[in-house]
């Protein structure tokens, strides 16, 4: 997904303390630039979803006194929706496996920020990842090689990049597959001679 672009996520709880204040942290999430849309009943989501296309709709299992989900999907038929179960209460593991991911009202916002972009990146990844049964580097692993070599963190590249921790650990994966290189030493190495960095950005990894 275009960074520049807003997500379209929908928040549908009818506690107006808990919508609210889940909006206002969605807000504050780094480079996720949303505008969510608060919805108070099942009949305005359904009208909502009538209308208008969601990127992510963030939903109480409890909505409207519960919430069937693989109804409402098939009922709308829109494809490319992620549902985020937002679990206020004890609920059933089976309801969630419904969803696509789930965070919990007491969850901090570093853990909802890695969830809500590891949703909106996953065609991203899906992609990259096919680029990794490649034995060529793809650009975005020669990118994280530059990274690593510059001594940053898994969670520094991924807001460096713009992508989750997740796929930042996948691509290092298939990196030390198709070099066969397993230290960070060894990729410094590799770099340099690929010309993929100075040796005036490298630190101590030698």
């Amino acid at each position: 997904m275009n960074n520049n672009v807003s997500p379209k996520i929908v928040v549908a709880e009818t506690s107006v303390i808990i919508r609210s204040g889940l909006t206002a942290v969605l807000k504050r999430i780094p480079n996720l630039n949303a505008h969510p849309i608060e919805i108070s009943s099942p009949e305005s989501l359904q009208s909502y979803i009538r209308m208008h296309q969601a990127d992510i709709i963030i939903i109480n299992p409890a909505f409207g006194g519960w919430f069937d989900l693989p109804a409402f999907k098939a009922e709308n038929g829109k494809s490319g929706i992620k549902y985020i179960a937002l679990v206020c209460s004890i609920i059933d593991n089976h309801t969630l496996k419904e969803y696509d991911e789930n965070f919990a009202i007491c969850d901090d916002i570093d853990v909802i920020s890695t969830k809500i972009n590891h949703l909106l990146h996953t065609e991203e990844e899906e992609e990259e990842e096919k680029d990794s049964e490649q034995e060529i580097l793809s650009q975005r692993e020669k990118e994280i090689i530059t990274c690593v070599v510059k001594g940053m963190t898994n969670k520094s590249i991924a807001d460096h990049l713009y992508i989750s921790i997740h796929t930042v650990i996948t691509h290092r994966r298939n990196i030390a597959r198709k070099l066969q290189i397993h230290s960070p030493a060894g990729l410094t190495i590799y770099a340099i001679v690929n010309k993929l960095v100075k040796l005036s950005e490298i630190k101590d990894t030698l």
